[in-house]
């Protein structure tokens, strides 16, 4: 039955990609992120991140993210989070320039599974996010949000294939699918889909790079157009814990 399933959501993403290829816009970018968790005891967590995105072709801002999240670790296989998103966006398109920044504010909540099977293991997340996003037009911000949600599914996949004492290498793959809803949402159900393949290298017990690759395909909000986008993402993580339990 697990399999099924399994087999089901990548059909769901592959029927997802075989889209009308009309319309197209190919983009290469940069993400650049640092991921902090705040370890507090054996429960509890805060993770803070900060992530920028840069086009590059040609090179252009194109957004930056702040996301705070309390975690709870209910017990070995299950954690659940709740947070807030501040998006600041420069330009979907690096050919076209404003002269403002659009903000976006997000609520976000989660809950994620988790299984070892051998070497690997298996992450499934299901999160929900409220999203605000201040009106503008190509002059100007504009009075008022407009509000929708988001809701996401994640399949993961991490394999450590070398370690020693408290450093590590392991490759991630994952595949993720996004659904849009709520009034505002007309032609624009399916938002997008991720496809992510990366090698983390863990230095030290508490910090941690990684380097990965990740195809965005993306409907845009007039039903017709998409984005594919080639990212590179290059990202830092650092543990500090608070307790001597954790």
């Amino acid at each position: 039955m697990k399999i099924a399933k399994i087999l089901f959501f990548f059909l769901v993403c592959f029927i997802s990609r075989a889209q009308t290829e009309k319309n197209i816009d190919h983009q290469s970018i940069l993400w650049t992120r640092y991921y902090n968790q705040l370890l507090l005891n054996e429960k509890w967590s805060l993770h803070t991140e900060f992530d920028n995105r840069l086009f590059l072709k040609p090179v252009k801002e194109n957004l930056y993210v702040i996301r705070v999240q309390g975690r709870y670790k209910i017990n070995e296989h299950l954690e659940t989070g709740i947070g807030f998103t501040h998006f600041s966006v420069a330009t979907q398109e690096p050919e076209v320039s404003y002269t403002f920044k659009t903000p976006e504010y997000r609520g976000q909540q989660d809950i994620t599974w988790k299984q070892n099977v051998g070497k690997v293991t298996l992450n499934q997340r299901f999160q929900a996010e409220e999203r605000f996003i201040h009106n503008a037009n190509k002059v100007s911000l504009l009075p008022g949000t407009t509000f929708s949600w988001r809701f996401r599914y994640r399949l993961q996949a991490d394999c450590t294939f070398w370690k020693k004492e408290n450093q590590y290498l392991k490759t991630i793959l994952s595949d993720e699918i996004m659904f849009n809803a709520g009034k505002t949402i007309i032609k624009n159900t399916f938002d997008q889909n991720r496809i992510y393949a990366a090698i983390q290298y863990g230095i030290t017990k508490n910090i941690a790079f990684e380097l990965g690759y990740l195809n965005s395909f993306q409907r845009r909000a007039n039903g017709i157009d998409y984005f594919n986008r080639d990212i590179i993402r290059f990202s830092i993580f650092h543990k500090i814990k608070v307790s001597k339990k954790v």
